[in-house]
């Protein structure tokens, strides 16, 4: 029986690792440069079948939506919440 568990755990953390590693179905995403100054962060990221959209917070309090084309990473555009 506890070769059993030890073969079946064992086998679970391969497949993990092997799908982790495999391309993503429906193409990957570009890189990304966002241009925000230094001490900015991503508070959320959300994605649709047109855009990704990332919310970043800035070190001075602003914080804004950028809208990023996922295929090519492009900065479609960005919403700025408060300034």
């Amino acid at each position: 029986m506890g070769v059993l568990i030890v073969a079946g755990t064992v086998t679970l953390v391969v497949l993990l690792v092997q799908r982790a590693g495999a391309p993503a179905r429906g193409g990957a995403v570009a890189a990304v440069t966002l241009g925000e100054p230094a001490g900015s962060r991503i508070g959320g990221i959300a994605m649709s079948e047109r855009a990704l959209a990332i919310w970043v917070t800035r070190p001075e309090g602003g914080e804004r939506v950028i809208m990023v084309d996922p295929g090519s990473g492009r900065r479609m555009g960005e919403i700025r919440l408060t300034d």
